[in-house]
């Protein structure tokens, strides 16, 4: 069984509702980018607030990516290219490297390039350009979902799912959602696509003891 990594997360406290979905207080409908794991409810969430129907591809080891063409449609829903230590080239949860590596690899996160903050009067708030939401369900949510017939027949990636790999792409998307968090973008975390917007406890980094919640698994 893989290891899971736990995200301490705590629900907003203040919310607002944009096209019957919650969201965080003050995030406007057009910063809004969607990111998750295979079966995670992406797909659903933005056809639910009319978004963006196509689905972009990000490589976060490309020098400003964050200027991409495809991101000036939000909201939309993104998939992530990552660096893994021993691979030059940024992989998906669901390339067949990725898939086939044991053990499972891991994430080299300083080759991540992420949006620099505004340094001089006249330059680009990348950082409030953007609000990435992280949609992780609870692994046996995600399998259950992606075994169901309608989908595997439109999804080639969902042959052979075992509950195993499905953790692994979790935990890759906990890890960088955490990462995101600690390097000031801003990151919540929702495990279901109608479910209630999360904000990421960083305790160990801040020491807080205030109440918190594990986001999924025990």
């Amino acid at each position: 069984m893989t290891e899971r990594l736990k995200l301490e997360t705590i629900p907003a406290e203040e919310l607002q509702r944009i096209k019957g979905v919650t969201f965080p207080a003050g995030m406007k409908f057009r910063e809004l980018l969607v990111t998750g794991p295979p079966g995670s409810g992406k797909t659903k969430l933005i056809n639910m607030v009319g978004g963006w129907p196509e689905e972009g591809y990000i490589d976060l080891t490309l020098k400003n990516w964050w200027r991409a063409q495809s991101l000036t449609y939000r909201p939309r829903e993104v998939h992530f290219g990552f660096p893994f230590v021993g691979y030059d080239e940024a992989l998906t949860v669901f390339d067949k490297k990725w898939l086939e590596a044991s053990p499972p690899p891991q994430l080299d996160l300083p080759r991540i390039f992420l949006p620099p903050p505004k340094t001089h009067f006249l330059g680009v708030e990348w950082r409030e350009r953007f609000v990435f939401e992280f949609l992780i369900p609870p692994p046996e949510a995600i399998l259950k979902w992606r075994l169901e017939p309608a989908r595997r027949e439109a999804h080639p990636v969902d042959e052979g799912v075992t509950l195993e790999q499905v953790e692994k792409q979790v935990a890759v998307y906990c890890e960088i959602a955490l990462h995101f968090h600690r390097s000031g973008l801003l990151t919540y975390v929702r495990d279901d696509y109608d479910g209630v917007p999360k904000n990421i406890v960083d305790t160990e980094r801040t020491g807080s003891q205030s109440a918190k919640v594990h986001h999924w698994g025990t």
